[in-house]
C-alpha cells in the first residue's frame, strides 16, 4: 500500500496560500488569446481602491468565480479581468483626512501635488483590496490588471468624452449641487453626512389668485418660501386634482404661481400639498426641469438672504426663518407649527448645514441611449436574473433624466475642456490644449471639474479588453458573457455600461445579468456597524477557511432571496469541509496504485447505486449553475456527499474493503476512485482549495492541476432508476431499526433482532440476498424475513414499502415510551393525510394539476391510509403487551 495518507486535519490557510500561488505562478486562468476557440468573460465589478472586503464582495466574488471555473470544466476559454474604481471622492475623502492629521488641507498642496498624493496613496493601498479577492480563490487573470485610472482606460475616457461632444450628446447646463456655506465648496453626495435634528414643520395658506379658496402647504424651511415658483399636488389626490392649472398668489412676495400635477407628490405627507422651490431643492429642481419653472434663488453661497428675498436680504438662512415664521403668523399665514425630526444634509468636513445650489455642470443627453439600451433587453440580447429586476430596470429607463456627470473635486478623470480667455470659446479636445484652437491664444484653462465615477466604469466591459484599440481581447471576448452584481447599481452602473457598450461597440457588453440579493445578519437585518452585526469575511476566513465560507454564502444564494448569515451557519458548512477531508482520508487508504480501475468491472447495488446516484447530480450541478440556481447545485451536492456518499456507501462498501476476496475489494476500490474524483471535480467550483489538495493525493492523477480538469463525462448506461427504488428498499428497513433505537434511547451498537413479513416474493429475495447490509448497517444479531411471519411479543414496529417490520425490545426498552412514539407517528401521518385529502378535495388541483400529479397524490393517499391502518393495529397490540 503507497503512503498517500491525508493528514488527520484539514489546516486551511497552509493549504490556501500554497494553491494561491501555485494558480498564479502556472497562469492557470490566463487564456491564451490566439487559441481561443470557445469564449466566456466576466469583468468584475470592480471594488474601490479605498475598499476593505464586506460580504457583499465575497458573495459577489464567490458567485463569479464559480461561474468561471465551472465554464473551464464544460470547454469554455475562460477570460476573468480583475481591476479597480479610483472611487472618486471616497478616495478623496480619505486621503485628505490623512492630510488633516498633519494639519494641512488639499488647498495647501494645490492640485497636481494633492494629485501626486493620492496617486501615492494608491500605490500604498490600494492592492488592499485585491489582496483580499484573492484570498476568495479567485480565478481572474492577474496579468490582466486593470485600474479605471490607468493610461488605457484614460485613453478610453477621453475617446467617449470627445466622441459624445461632437455628437452633441454632451453638454454644459445649469444643475443643483450640495454647497456648504462655511467651506464654501461643493460636495459630492458621499461628502454629506444626514443627522436627525429637532426641527419644526409649519403650515402656510397660500390663497388662490381667484379667490375661490386656498391651499395649506406644509414646509421643514419657511424661509425657502421666497423662492417658491409653483404648488404641487398629486394628480390622483380627490383633493386638489381639479385646482391643477390654477394660480396661487405667494404671501409676502405676491408673486403668482401655478398648481401643478405631478404623481411624485406624496399624498400622505403634510397636507398633500407641496410647496416647489427649484433652487432650494434637489427634488424640487427636477420638478422644476421637468415642468418648466423659473427658479428663484433666494439663499446664496453664503447662506445669507439675496435681494430676490425683498425685505429679508441679507439676513442669515436661520436667522431669516425666525423672522419670516413671525411676519407669517402676524399676517394670518401661518396656520399651525409642529415639532418635527427630521434628517438634515451637514457637511463631513464643518458640520454646518449644507444647501441645496444651482451651478453650471456637465451632461449626457441619455434619451437615445437609454432607448437602445432598454430595447436590447426587451428583444432579450441581454437577459437579467432574477427576471423581476427587468421591470425595475425598465422603469428607470423610461424616466431616466439626463446625467450630470461633472464633480467638482480633484482626485479623478479631468474635464478634457479648455475655455479661452480672449476670444471666449470652449474647446473640447482629445489632446491637452496649450493654446486656442480658435484664435491661438496661449491665454486658455482648463477645466477644474472631473468627471463621475461612474462614467469612467460605465466603460469596463470595453475599455478593459484595450478599447479603444482594436485589440485581439476585443475581438473574441466582447461581449462579455455575464455580469454578477447587486441591485442597488442595476442603475446607475448596469444600465449606463448598456448604454455605453451598444452606442460604442455597437452590442450589448454582456450577455446575462445576474442580480444577486443582500447578506444580511441571521435576524435579516442589514449588517451595519452601528447595529453591531457586521460579520467580517476576513475574520472568517482565518477561523473556518475560504472554503466554509464560500460554501455557506454558495449554498444560501437563492435567486430573489436575501442570505440570512450567522457564524454559526458558516462553522457547519466547515464541518461539511471536514466531512470531505475525512472520507477522503478514509478512501486514500484503501485504494492503490496497481488496482485495475476499470468502471465496466463495477456490479452491485451499492456501486451501481452510487454511480446512478453520481449521473443524477452531475446533471442537477450543471443545470443550476447554468440557470444561476447557485444554491440548488450547492444543497444537491451536500445532500449526495455528505447522506448518500459518506453515510450509506462508505459503509456499505467496507466489508468488501476490508475483506479478503480480492475481486469484490477491486470491484469496491474502483468504484470509491472514481466517484470520490469526480465529487472533487463537481465540488471544485466552489470549494476550490480543499478539492485541490486531496486532488493530489489520489492514484492515477495525470493532470496535477484540477483547474484544468474537464466536468465529469455522462455515463448514460449508469443511469438506472430500478437499482435506485431497491436502494430506497433496503435504506428504509435499516433506516427502520436505527430510528427505533434512536427514539427509545439504545445505543446504536445494542445488538437486536430484526422481524419481517415481506409478501411479495420478489421483496424478500431481495432482502435475503442482502442481509448482510441490514444486519451490518442496523447493527444486528439476526434477521428473520419471511412471506407470512408471525410477529414476535413486546416489539417495536415500522412500515417500509407497506410491509410490516418488528423489533423486539421488551427487554431492553420500555413499552410505555413505545406507545407514545407510535402515537407520534401516527399524529405525523393524519396531519400528513389531511394535506393530501384537501388537495385532493380541491377542484381547482383536480382540473388544473397534470393528470400524473394527481394520480401521485391518490397513490400518497392510499400509501398513508394503509400506514395508518397499520400501525394503528399495531399500537392496539402493543398496548396489550403492557
Amino acid at each position: 500500500m503507497p503512503d498517500r495518507e491525508l493528514p488527520k486535519g484539514y489546516e486551511p490557510k497552509q493549504v490556501e496560500d500554497k494553491w494561491i500561488s501555485f494558480w498564479e505562478e502556472e497562469k492557470t486562468f490566463s487564456p491564451k488569446v490566439e487559441e481561443v476557440k470557445k469564449p466566456y468573460s466576466i469583468v468584475i465589478p470592480p471594488p474601490n481602491v479605498t475598499g476593505t472586503l464586506h460580504m457583499g464582495h465575497a458573495l459577489n466574488i464567490t458567485l463569479q468565480d464559480i461561474l468561471c471555473r465551472f465554464h473551464r470544466q464544460i470547454g469554455y476559454d475562460v477570460l476573468w479581468v480583475p481591476g479597480t474604481d479610483h472611487a472618486g471622492i471616497a478616495t478623496q475623502n480619505v486621503v485628505e483626512k490623512a492630510l488633516a492629521k498633519e494639519g494641512k488641507t488639499r488647498q495647501d498642496l494645490g492640485r497636481d501635488k494633492f494629485i501626486d498624493r493620492v496617486w501615492e496613496w494608491k500605490e500604498e493601498y490600494g492592492g488592499k483590496i485585491l489582496n483580499q479577492v484573492r484570498k476568495l480563490g479567485a480565478s481572474v487573470d492577474w496579468t490582466r490588471l486593470r485600474f479605471t485610472m490607468d493610461e488605457g482606460l484614460s485613453k478610453a475616457v477621453r475617446e467617449v468624452f470627445v466622441h459624445l461632444y461632437e455628437e452633441g450628446l454632451i453638454y454644459k447646463g445649469d444643475y443643483i449641487i450640495n454647497w456648504c456655506p462655511r467651506c464654501h465648496t461643493a460636495l459630492a453626495d458621499l461628502e454629506v453626512e444626514y443627522l436627525d435634528i429637532d426641527g419644526g414643520l409649519y403650515y402656510l395658506r397660500y390663497p388662490l389668485k381667484d379667490e375661490s379658496g386656498e391651499v395649506i402647504i406644509a414646509t421643514t424651511r419657511p424661509e425657502t418660501m421666497l423662492g417658491d415658483t409653483a404648488v404641487a399636488v398629486n394628480p390622483k389626490d380627490e383633493r386638489y386634482s381639479h385646482l391643477i392649472g390654477k394660480k396661487v398668489v405667494l404671501p409676502l412676495v405676491n408673486r403668482e404661481i401655478p398648481i401643478i400635477g405631478d404623481a411624485y407628490v406624496d399624498m400622505e405627507f403634510g397636507t398633500g400639498c407641496l410647496k416647489v422651490t427649484p433652487a432650494h431643492d434637489v427634488n424640487d429642481f427636477e420638478l422644476g426641469r421637468k415642468h418648466k419653472l423659473e427658479s428663484v434663488r433666494v439663499i446664496d453661497d453664503w447662506g445669507k438672504m439675496t435681494e430676490d428675498a425683498g425685505e429679508f436680504a441679507g439676513l442669515d438662512r436661520f436667522e431669516c426663518r425666525k423672522k419670516i415664521v413671525d411676519v407669517l403668523k402676524q399676517k394670518g399665514f401661518l396656520v399651525k407649527q409642529e415639532p418635527y425630526k427630521h434628517s438634515v444634509g451637514h457637511c463631513y468636513r464643518c458640520n454646518t448645514v449644507i444647501e441645496p445650489y444651482v451651478s453650471k455642470q456637465w451632461f449626457v443627453k441619455v434619451g437615445p441611449l437609454a432607448k437602445r439600451a432598454r430595447d436590447a433587453v426587451a428583444e432579450g440580447k441581454t437577459k437579467i436574473y432574477p427576471e423581476q429586476w427587468t421591470k425595475t430596470y425598465f422603469e428607470w429607463l423610461d424616466n431616466i433624466r439626463d446625467w450630470c456627470i461633472s464633480r467638482q473635486i480633484w482626485w479623478g478623470h479631468r474635464i478634457p475642456a479648455w475655455t479661452c480667455e480672449e476670444c471666449g470659446k470652449l474647446s473640447v479636445s482629445r489632446q491637452d490644449l496649450t493654446s486656442c484652437p480658435n484664435c491661438g491664444s496661449e491665454k486658455i484653462w482648463q477645466e477644474e471639474d472631473v468627471l463621475d465615477t461612474w462614467f469612467s466604469s460605465a466603460l469596463w466591459p470595453f475599455s478593459t479588453l484595450g478599447w479603444p484599440e482594436k485589440t485581439k481581447e476585443l475581438e473574441i471576448f466582447y461581449p462579455t458573457s455575464a455580469l454578477v452584481t447587486g441591485f442597488d447599481i442595476l442603475f446607475f452602473w448596469v444600465a449606463r455600461m448598456m448604454m455605453m457598450g451598444l452606442h460604442f461597440m455597437k452590442d450589448v457588453p454582456f450577455k446575462d445579468v445576474y442580480i444577486h440579493a443582500l447578506v444580511r445578519d441571521a435576524k435579516g437585518q442589514k449588517m451595519s456597524k452601528s447595529k453591531g452585526n457586521v460579520i467580517d469575511p476576513l475574520v472568517i476566513i482565518e477561523k473556518y477557511g475560504t472554503d466554509a465560507l464560500r460554501f455557506t454564502l454558495t449554498a444560501f444564494a437563492a435567486m430573489g432571496r436575501d442570505i440570512k448569515l450567522s457564524e454559526e451557519r458558516i462553522e457547519g458548512y466547515r464541518h461539511f469541509i471536514n466531512k470531505i477531508w475525512n472520507a477522503a482520508r478514509f478512501a486514500l487508504m484503501n485504494l492503490e496504485d496497481n488496482c485495475d480501475y476499470d468502471l465496466e468491472m463495477v456490479v452491485g447495488l451499492p456501486h451501481e447505486w452510487i454511480l446512478h446516484r453520481l449521473e443524477e447530480v452531475k446533471q442537477k450541478v450543471k443545470d443550476s449553475i447554468l440557470s444561476y440556481n447557485f444554491n440548488e447545485a450547492a444543497q444537491s451536492l451536500y445532500q449526495f456527499v455528505w447522506h448518500e456518499f459518506c453515510d450509506w456507501y462508505l459503509e456499505l462498501i467496507k466489508p468488501a474493503l476490508y475483506g479478503e476476496q480480492k475481486e469484490k475489494k477491486n470491484i469496491a476500490q474502483t468504484c470509491l476512485r472514481q466517484v470520490l474524483g469526480e465529487i472533487l471535480i463537481l465540488l471544485h467550483p466552489i470549494i476550490p482549495f480543499v478539492t485541490q489538495e486531496i486532488w493530489t493525493y489520489l492514484p492515477e492523477v495525470k493532470q496535477k492541476n484540477l483547474a484544468k480538469l474537464g466536468f465529469p463525462p455522462f455515463r448514460p448506461e449508469f443511469v438506472k432508476p430500478e437499482v435506485q427504488i431497491q436502494m430506497e428498499f433496503l435504506q428504509g428497513v435499516i433506516s427502520g431499526v436505527r430510528n427505533i433505537k434512536a427514539e427509545l434511547g439504545i445505543s446504536l451498537g445494542t445488538k437486536l433482532s430484526l422481524w419481517g413479513r415481506v409478501k411479495e416474493k420478489n421483496d424478500l429475495d431481495f432482502l435475503l440476498s442482502h442481509q448482510q447490509y441490514i444486519e451490518t448497517l442496523a447493527r444486528l444479531n439476526d434477521v428473520h424475513l419471511d412471506t407470512d411471519l408471525k410477529e414476535p411479543e413486546g416489539a417495536a414496529v415500522f412500515v417500509v414499502k407497506g410491509y410490516e417490520f418488528f423489533v423486539p425490545v421488551k427487554d431492553v426498552v420500555d413499552i410505555e415510551a413505545e406507545l407514545k412514539r407510535l402515537a407520534k407517528e401516527l399524529n405525523k401521518i393524519q396531519k400528513d393525510l389531511n394535506i393530501v385529502e384537501k388537495k385532493l378535495s380541491n377542484d381547482s388541483f383536480l382540473n388544473k394539476a397534470p393528470k400524473a400529479v394527481v394520480e401521485k397524490e391518490r397513490a400518497k393517499k392510499a400509501e398513508l391510509e394503509d400506514k395508518k391502518v397499520k400501525l394503528e393495529f399495531l399500537y392496539d397490540k402493543l398496548k396489550r403487551l403492557k
